[in-house]
């Protein structure tokens, strides 16, 4: 094998005839070198975006939540608690969680809509809007509150403001039905940084939920969270097997899986679709190996003619193709995790923190993309070099120097 390397180091970096040829094979190595990097590139910004996403859907949505199959609420749920716990060893923290739409008014504005959400308060200090309230401090009434950031901006409301929340859930009054109303008082605001989450969410105690809902000792689901999260399919088969079958499981990839399907296939359709310019890239090596065969074909019947085999041959010009490759995708290795590791640095493409949820968009390469990119590369480029060293392997020692 060094005599076949030591004759396509010499046709790739030292002839004198093939300049043309050479700026080819630079061409060819700029063409594998922009496609690996572009797909590094695109897919880290892939999973940045859906990374950032998944984690701050995450952080206001349970891994797993237990409700009733009909949607009737849970009743004897603190005896589902203690089997969740027990049962259930990758389970971090299970809660009760009582959830409906309302509206609330402040005194100065119009009402606006929100989701009333009733916790144990004690049991969710690990939740996201526990860890980032702002101004204020937990409900430590019966009747306070704690409201997101945008609802706070929107109606004017800080703490130690009353409001007024609307249920759906209907009281009889002498004459008609009326909705049913309660003054809350706002205790604190929180701001996670979803914006939907803090333009729409209130979170109250159980307790006070439970009566503004009508639900006496119902609760809506119970919130599971898990050591890992990735591990909440598993756990939810087992959840299903050994919880009674009166309780339906929902994971989070299911709640939000119209999401994930849309982020993965946009994922996979650009990994296709970047892999065209290598594959364009691939031409110009096949192109150049072609050129070189034809240019060097006096120098292959010489070759054969002093023993040289055709599988000696074809090595030759194998070795010259790959070397492109494997220089390009080192290259294009190269330049993409310099410029992801610049764009985090720089925080290189801003977005609009209430459409998006955060201020700038990360670049996150994962290995096993990595692996696939250069794997990808590697094979188009070692598979770009078979027809011309297949040629160069075919040709005839006496019509070699003939025709020269």
């Amino acid at each position: 094998m060094k005599f076949e390397f030591f004759i396509a180091k010499r046709y790739l970096l030292k002839g004198r005839k093939s300049s043309f040829i050479s700026i080819i094979s630079l061409v060819s190595i700029i063409g594998v070198t922009i496609g690996v990097a572009a797909l590094i590139i695109a897919l880290s910004l892939i999973n940045g975006f859906q990374g950032d996403i998944r984690d701050k859907i995450l952080s206001s949505t349970a891994h797993i939540m237990v409700n009733n199959v009909f949607g009737e609420g849970l009743s004897d749920y603190e005896t589902l608690l203690k089997e969740i716990k027990a049962k259930f060893p990758g389970v971090t923290s299970a809660t009760p969680v009582v959830y409906g739409t309302v509206l609330i008014k402040s005194s100065s504005r119009n009402a606006v809509g929100g989701i009333l959400r009733g916790v144990d308060l004690e049991s969710s200090m690990d939740e996201l809007w526990a860890k980032k309230i702002v101004s204020g401090t937990l409900p430590h009434s019966k009747y306070g509150v704690l409201i997101g950031s945008e609802i706070s901006s929107r109606l004017s409301l800080l703490p130690g403001d009353r409001c007024l929340v609307v249920t759906p859930q209907p009281s009889l009054a002498p004459s008609s039905v009326i909705p049913k109303m309660k003054k809350l008082e706002v205790s604190g605001v929180f701001k996670s940084g979803l914006y939907e989450f803090d333009n729409g969410t209130i979170i109250t105690s159980l307790e006070t939920a439970q009566k503004l809902f009508n639900m006496g000792k119902k609760i809506s689901y119970i919130q599971v969270f898990l050591k890992d999260m990735f591990s909440a399919d598993d756990t939810a088969k087992r959840m299903e097997d050994l919880l009674p079958s009166r309780v339906s499981i929902i994971t989070w990839g299911e709640l939000n899986a119209s999401l994930y399907s849309a982020l993965k296939l946009e994922k996979t359709v650009l990994f296709f679709t970047l892999t065209l310019i290598i594959i364009v890239a691939s031409l110009n090596i096949i192109a150049g190996l072609i050129l070189l065969v034809i240019q060097k074909i006096r120098d292959i019947g010489i070759l054969l003619s002093y023993g040289a085999t055709p599988g000696m041959i074809k090595r030759i010009f194998f070795l010259q193709g790959s070397v492109i490759g494997v220089i390009g995708t080192a290259a294009g290795v190269g330049l993409g995790l310099i410029f992801c590791f610049c764009a985090n640095k720089l925080q290189l493409i801003k977005v609009p923190s209430e459409i998006y949820q955060m201020t700038y968009v990360p670049f996150k390469t994962h290995w096993f993309d990595l692996i696939a990119i250069i794997s990808v590369s590697l094979l188009i480029s070692f598979t770009a070099t078979l027809i011309p060293s297949k040629k160069a392997a075919s040709v005839n020692v006496v019509d070699a120097i003939k025709n020269e």
